[in-house]
């Protein structure tokens, strides 16, 4: 039987990661959910935050690059729909 319990530190380190929390007055996910963006957007800021911080700064801003192009092609395919008449 596996044992899911996890000590308080550990717990903390999957809250509130420290490439996302230090030296930060504002966690990317209290912005992210103030703003209301949605996932593409939100993406974009996670990436560009944790920018250097975790892991390659590049593929981390070529991250958030790429949902800024997911985002951008969601909105140009919504204006090719034809408005829904009431």
């Amino acid at each position: 039987m596996t044992n899911f319990n996890i000590g308080a530190r550990e717990s903390e380190l999957i809250k509130h990661p420290s490439h996302y929390t230090a030296g930060r007055k504002y966690e990317p996910k209290d912005v992210i959910r103030d703003w209301e963006l949605n996932f593409n957007l939100g993406s974009v800021v996670k990436y560009i935050s944790r920018a250097g911080r975790k892991g390659d700064k590049i593929e981390d801003l070529e991250k958030a690059r790429q949902f800024l192009d997911f985002e951008i092609e969601a909105l140009k395919e919504e204006r090719k729909q034809p408005y829904a008449e009431n």
